[in-house]
């Protein structure tokens, strides 16, 4: 393969991969989880994911029975990074407002850009984080009952650790029920703490779930759909076993790979572009993960997972407790493991995580001596080209010496015509007296490909690069170039390479495409975060120089033996 079919081989390798990433998102294999038989008389879930001992709590609760209960009231607790709103009507975390993360860019027309929301109680964007009791034998509260709460806001004040809020809930019978709430110090992790007191006269069994519960995502356009990274990252649910490790469930799958499994020392989550939520247990206790769709033929279905605990049991007069951890933030590498085992897998790069999460390593020690995420991603490409320099040495040393060698190719092209066999043979006979591989691009290309791809993942995936600025016009690295600067210079760049590389002997269909090539990498970038369009132009320059250098040496020693 000599340097003229580079760019083509890439563009093609390039398609083929979004191809590839579409089709494995809509048809590809996801694990399915073996379906027990219902185990009611446990108080475990159903086969059908309900749970028994109270009026179906694996479905949304009809809005209507509710309103007639009452009303719940909005609690607000917050540290320094994260704000979530509490409703007292099953006291579920409704709304999470990450502080650190503005929902858009920061900007000198918009200077305060509100925080991003992960959770959400508006219909069309419903997301939350619900928790509760269940029981066979007793009063229990789910996340539809009513709790009551001492105060409306609590917020983590100058020189505190950690900032708390109870919610009570009592039932006649004497039982009562303290959910507490804990946020640390710039921290992420919601801590859970259901104290079950049983002031009845009979002992009181029971069992502790969390779970998540969304809408799908907001229909796009299909220009959208196809230039917007967020469309490209994985939606859905996703948990992890000390066995299987990481695992993960379109929303596409959820009614014909529906997830049931009992599980030691995992999590379950739901994960989006950037940020994800999660509900941890704790690593000893053996819980039931599983998956539903809640009115799956309503307009809005909702899609619900859920951990369910082992059981729990109280004497008279004696008080037990039951605790989770749940984590609503970013994406941030390096610091999840340290939360869960392996909750840093989140980021998902699939098959490319044994590539991507060294590259995502080196662009972050990169920052830390830069200090720009822009100027980061300048240095990985020369660290790379660094290593790479060798092969790909080799291969523009083979280009420039067939570039030497294209007046001799369409003499021969001119003598056989039509001949293509006689043509071929005439050229390999030319290559190998002239002692020309024109497989020496093959391997750089075989080796590139999968770090270009792997990159590709990081750049689009890395919370670290949302929104961060580089220099000038470029406001945000994970969005489009504004002012399509760096798509024209990677044009430009790309057709002088192509100016630079032989096209003697080239099919006339692919000498065609090849000429209006970087035309069309050039519009396809304009829609590409500028991040990636910033490692390609630089890498693109950088290698249009080696080629450069590279022909003059070849020039000159030519020119010397010559002389000689």
């Amino acid at each position: 393969m000599n340097q003229t079919r580079t760019l083509l081989f890439f563009a093609l390798m390039f398609v083929a991969y979004l191809l590839w990433t579409e089709w494995e998102k809509d048809y590809g294999p996801h694990p399915v989880a073996p379906t027990p038989a219902a185990q009611t008389d446990s108080g475990k879930p159903a086969a059908d994911g309900s749970i028994p001992g109270a009026a179906a709590p694996a479905n949304v609760p009809n809005e209507a029975a509710a309103a007639a209960d009452g009303k719940g009231q909005l609690i607000t607790l917050s540290n320094d990074v994260l704000r979530l709103t509490i409703d007292t009507r099953g006291g579920s975390i409704v709304r999470s407002e990450l502080l650190a993360y503005p929902d858009e860019p920061v900007t000198k027309k918009n200077p305060t850009p509100p925080p991003a929301r992960l959770l959400d109680d508006q219909p069309e964007h419903f997301f939350a984080a619900q928790d509760g009791l269940v029981s066979n034998n007793g009063p229990a509260p789910d996340h539809r009952a009513l709790f009551h709460s001492e105060t409306s806001e609590a917020k983590l004040a100058d020189g505190q650790k950690t900032v708390s809020v109870d919610l009570t809930w009592t039932d006649p019978s004497g039982l009562k029920v303290v959910k507490r709430y804990t946020l640390k110090r710039t921290d992420y992790v919601v801590e859970l703490d259901q104290r079950v007191e049983n002031g009845t006269g009979t002992p009181w069994t029971g069992n502790a779930y969390q779970q998540l519960q969304r809408v799908p995502a907001a229909k796009v356009n299909w220009f959208k759909a196809y230039t917007d990274p967020a469309q490209h990252s994985f939606f859905g649910a996703a948990w992890y076993s000390p066995e299987n490790k990481f695992e993960s469930l379109p929303f596409l799958d959820f009614a014909k790979k529906p997830l049931n499994r009992q599980i030691t020392g995992g999590w379950i989550s739901m994960l989006q572009h950037y940020f994800f939520v999660a509900w941890i247990p704790p690593a000893d206790q053996s819980v039931t993960y599983s998956s539903t769709i809640v009115d799956p033929s309503s307009a809005t279905p909702r899609y619900l997972v859920r951990a369910f605990g082992p059981a729990i049991q109280v004497a008279p007069g004696q008080a037990a407790d039951s605790v989770a951890r749940l984590y609503v933030g970013p994406k941030l590498q390096g610091t999840l493991d340290v939360i869960a085992p392996g909750l840093e897998l989140t980021s998902n790069y699939g098959w490319l995580t044994i590539i991507a999460q060294p590259l995502h390593w080196l662009l972050s020690q990169l920052h830390a001596i830069s200090g720009n995420w822009g100027v980061a991603i300048i240095l990985l490409v020369l660290l790379i080209k660094a290593a790479l320099f060798k092969l790909t040495d080799a291969q523009f040393r083979s280009g420039a010496r067939m570039r030497k060698l294209q007046p001799r190719v369409a003499a021969l092209k001119e003598r056989y015509g039509d001949d293509r066999m006689k043509m071929q043979q005439a050229m390999m006979e030319l290559y190998k007296k002239e002692k020309v591989n024109p497989m020496a691009g093959c391997l750089p290309i075989l080796i590139t490909f999968p770090i270009f791809i792997g990159l590709l993942r990081v750049l689009s995936e890395s919370i670290e690069l949302r929104h961060a600025p580089f220099f000038g016009w470029i406001h945000d690295l994970s969005a489009p170039d504004p002012f399509y600067v760096l798509p024209v210079l990677y044009f430009l760049v790309t057709l002088l390479t192509q100016r630079m590389m032989p096209t003697a002997g080239m099919d006339p269909t692919q000498a065609k495409m090849m000429k209006v090539m970087p035309l069309i990498f050039g519009v396809f970038f304009a829609f590409f975060p500028s991040g990636l369009v910033l490692y390609w132009t630089v890498n693109g320059a950088t290698s249009l120089l080696q080629q450069w250098w590279i022909n003059r040496s070849v020039d000159r020693a030519d020119i010397k033996a010559k002389t000689a």
